[in-house]
């Protein structure tokens, strides 16, 4: 296993101080992996619909309500802020 430092604000390391219990190199491994997957996901800009699936269950949305034009806006949307998102994380080499 690899080894990583980081840097965090010191008012995040007093709360995360707070909670000894918990694995800090855990949560942050996990948040990573996470983090990667759905990057993966969207690549390309095609969710497959497996996981479009679960996460419209996980979302409890009842689309037979919504119109094809506010679903497009909302699609619209999210791209713009996923886009936002992603390309405001990237790391420069």
């Amino acid at each position: 296993m690899t080894n990583m430092t980081i840097s965090i604000p010191s008012e995040l390391c007093e709360k995360m101080k707070k909670h000894s219990e918990i694995k800090w190199s855990e949560v942050v491994r996990k948040s990573i992996a996470d983090y990667i997957n759905k990057m993966e996901i969207v690549k390309g800009g095609v969710v497959p619909s497996s996981i479009l699936v679960a996460m419209l269950k996980d979302s409890n949305l009842e689309l037979s309500n919504i119109t094809l034009e506010k679903a497009t806006e909302q699609y619209e949307k999210s791209r713009d802020l996923e886009w936002k998102r992603l390309s405001t994380t990237q790391t420069s080499s």
